[in-house]
This record gives structure tokens, sequence and C-alpha cells, in this order.
């Protein structure tokens, strides 16, 4: 017995299903399918395998009785041919052969011993014909597939001492053709993706509308509405969503609020205190001490208003980062100036980004300003350089200074709230959340934040965004 005969051991098909499903992962995976595409082409493998099992089935369950039926055909016909021409005479025997060669596609020749016939060929459905006409009439009973290169289904019969073939065209007895069931097969395969498709889309659409829903809402805007309506779980799912957003609005509304309050409760006696101390007759060091003090607390309300702040909607039409840097440049040039420090800059005209400005210089304000407050060198003063350039599909934001620098083991706790390089640049105490909050504002907009050691000291904030591409903001400009 051949291998292929052999059936599948239990072990065979436990290791078959994992294989089917890594196959179908690994093909999705490659190209990159969504949950429709996905759910699609899952959906139409199966109706792929079961209409081919199906037919499988069909033929089987069609061949023996298909086969049965074929053969009493063939009795039958040599049954009336044979008593026909016992019972006619020899004039009429002539008409008789033609009648049943022109009605019934019927032909009789004389058998001869030297005559050539091809065997059967080796198919299931003509065996069983074959077997049936040979168990009626005898296994001496000749049948072939082609008697003197001529083509057919021949069965032999004897009147007498006289040999004779009956012919019959193969299209009569055999099965139906394969391009017509080729044909059904394929019309049932096409109803069946069409009804496929329709299913998976009514499924997959109040999820794509979750979906689009839940990314508006991630970038910190309010999505419409979600209908709550459909199935059960989907209008228990949309509710839910609605629920939310709303709490999340309400949330936002609650926090801005508190940030006012806190703003106006706590700088106002900072504000009052001031004036007092100037005021006062305290000494000018005790008075500047106080100040600094006072300076510091206000500087740390600062930073977490900031970071309590949320991250402004994305724009529609894309910022001109060049433009917005070289504005903030001319402004933290001079307050860079005003400490006895210096900032230089390097920036490529005409690049765009999908980050409004007021982001773009809170983010860049920061890293300046922690450079400033951290990247002083030895003779004590501030030293920057600020670039903007492009690579490829992406801009590049850097903001170096020639400080003392960092460990590289120290960057992601400095990138945590309230984290400070203290062991590494003393001196200066904060909130510890000028980092923090520009890592959050960047990943807003799908960008990040790079802490890297600088050739010859020092160290080098860069920034990373996704740059937009012409097409994108052309488009929104002329829809304006």
């Amino acid at each position: 017995m051949a291998a292929a005969d052999h059936p599948a051991r239990p072990g065979q098909e436990r290791r078959l299903v994992p294989s089917l499903r890594k196959i179908f992962r690994n093909l999705t995976s490659r190209l990159r399918l969504g949950l429709f595409g996905r759910t699609f082409l899952l959906l139409a493998a199966l109706m792929l395998v079961s209409l081919g099992a199906w037919l499988q089935v069909f033929f089987s369950m069609e061949l023996g009785p298909r086969a049965n039926q074929m053969a009493q055909r063939v009795i039958t016909a040599v049954n009336i041919t044979r008593t026909a021409l016992i019972y006619s005479n020899d004039a009429e025997r002539s008409k008789l052969l033609l009648d049943l060669a022109t009605n019934e596609g019927i032909q009789v020749y004389p058998r001869e011993v030297t005559d050539f016939t091809e065997a059967l060929p080796d198919d299931n459905y003509w065996q069983r014909v074959a077997q049936h006409i040979r168990t009626r009439f005898g296994p001496e009973t000749q049948i072939s597939w082609g008697v003197n290169q001529v083509p057919g289904f021949w069965v032999s019969f004897q009147i007498d001492q006289d040999l004779y073939w009956l012919v019959f065209e193969r299209e009569q007895i055999g099965l139906t053709g394969g391009i017509e069931w080729l044909g059904w097969g394929a019309t049932a395969l096409l109803l069946s993706l069409v009804g496929a498709a329709v299913s998976v889309g009514f499924v997959n659409r109040p999820l794509s509308r979750l979906a689009r829903a839940a990314q508006v809402l991630s970038r910190g805007e309010t999505p419409a509405p979600l209908p709550e309506q459909g199935p059960l779980e989907i209008r228990d799912l949309n509710a839910s969503f609605n629920r939310m957003s709303k709490d999340l609005r309400q949330a936002e509304a609650d926090r801005e609020l508190m940030l006012a309050g806190i703003s106006h409760d706590l700088r106002t006696p900072l504000a009052r205190m001031r004036l007092e101390i100037e005021m006062s007759g305290v000494s000018e060091d005790a008075r500047q001490a106080i100040d600094e003090d006072l300076g510091q607390i206000d500087h740390s309300i600062g930073q977490l208003m900031e970071y309590a702040r949320p991250a402004g909607t994305l724009p529609q039409m894309a910022t001109d980062i060049s433009a917005v840097l070289a504005d903030l440049y001319e402004r933290e040039r001079s307050h860079t100036a005003s400490m006895g420090g210096e900032l230089d800059a390097s920036l490529e005209p005409g690049l765009r980004a999908r980050i409004t400005a007021l982001d773009l210089k809170r983010v860049v304000s920061n890293l300046i300003e922690n450079a400033r407050r951290y990247g002083r060198s030895t003779d004590g003063q501030a030293h920057l350089t600020m670039s903007l350039h492009a690579e490829g599909g992406t801009l590049v934001i850097e903001v170096s200074d020639r400080g003392p620098g960092i460990a590289p083991e120290e960057v992601d706790r400095l990138l945590r709230p309230f984290s400070r390089g203290e062991a590494a640049r003393t001196g200066v105490s904060g909130a510890g959340l000028g980092l923090a909050i520009v890592e959050r504002l960047l990943k807003h907009v799908g960008g990040s934040l790079k802490m890297l050691s600088r050739p010859g000291g020092g160290l080098t904030a860069r920034i990373e965004i996704p740059k937009a591409k012409f097409r994108n903001y052309q488009l929104d400009s002329d829809s304006q």
C-alpha cells in the first residue's frame, strides 16, 4: 500500500491544525490585512474547502447509481438489438441497423478475431459499468474503449455463431462533463463569496466605526456619538463608548477648571508675598534668597500646569515647522543671551508636519530651558545649538549643549515624571517634568524623543516626528 493510502494518524492531525493556523497567520500578516480582509479570507478559504468536500461527496454518491443506470441502459440496448436482429429477415436487417445508427446513435459491426481492441481506462466509473455488463452477459463479454482505432464504448454480443460489436458514443453513457460542473461550482463559489463579503461587512462596519472613533478620542478630539442600534452586543459596546467619551470630556473640563483655580489660588499669594518682601525691611541678601525660592515655587507650579494641560488637536493643515522654529529661535536667543549664554540655529526651510505650532513651541522650549538649566559648560554659561533637517520621511529637531551630559542608563528614568538628574547635574532644582512633558506631546503626534551623547562632550535631545507629504497639506489648503 502506498504511503498516501495510509490514514492520517492522530498525531499528524494534531500537527496539521496548528500548521494551517500558522500559514493563515503568516499570510494575513504579510498582506497587512485588516479585520475585514482577514475575516473574508478565512471565510473564503473555508468555503473553498467546503465546496471541494461537497463536490467530492456528491461525485462519490453519484458514481454508483450512475454506473448502474448506464450499465442497465447498455444491457437493454444490447438485448433489444440482439432480439431485433434475430427476428428480422436479411432484407430488412440493413434498414434496421441504419435506423439504430441514425436515431439512437447505436452502431452494430461484425466482430473479427483480428480486431485490435483498446482496454478501458483505469477509472472507477467505467470499470463499474463494465462489471455490471459482464455480470449480466457473462465474463466472456468483450468491452473495449476502441476497436481498430475507432473510439467509443464497444460491447460484444453473439447471435448463434455470429459475433458482433455494439458501439455507443462515450458521451451518452459517461458522467456529466467537467466544464459543466466547473461552471456550477464557480457560480456557487461566487454567490458564497458575495454572501461572505456582505456578512463580514455587516459585522465589521460597527467595529470600523468604533475604531475610527477611538482614534479620534486618542488624539484628544471629541468623536461623534456612536449609534446605539443594531445587535445587542454592538448597542452595549457603543453605549459604553459614548459614556466613556462623555466622562472623559467632563473630566477634561473639570481638570481645566481645577488648573485655573490652582493657578489663581497659588500664584496670587506668591505675588502678594513678593510685594510684602519688597516693602519689608529685610536685608538685600535675605530678600534675594526669598525671591529666588518664590521664583522656584512659581516655576514648579508652571511645570505642573504645563504637564497637566492636554495636547492640542491635530491640525487639518500641516504646520510649517521651519517658520515656527525660526520665530521661536529669535525669542529664545534673546532670552539665552540675557542669561549670559548663546543659542545658534541651523534650520532647513520649507519643512512641514502635522503638529500644532503651540505644541511644537512647548516641546522645543522645554528642551531649550532644560539645556539652559542643566547644560552649562565649564565656563558656567550655556552654549546651545538648535537644528532642523529631514531624514527621509522624518523631521529631526536637535537641541544640543556642552554640559556634563547624562549616563545612558539614566535616560529612561529622566523621561519619567518628577525625575531629575541631580547626580550628574547638581545645583538646579525643579519639578522634574520638562522631559516628561516633551515625550507626552510627541507621542500625541506619533513622534519620539531620544537623549544622545554629543561628540566632544554634552548632550543632544533628538526629536523625530513624521514629515507631512506635500499631497496631504496641499489638499488641506485647497479645501479651506
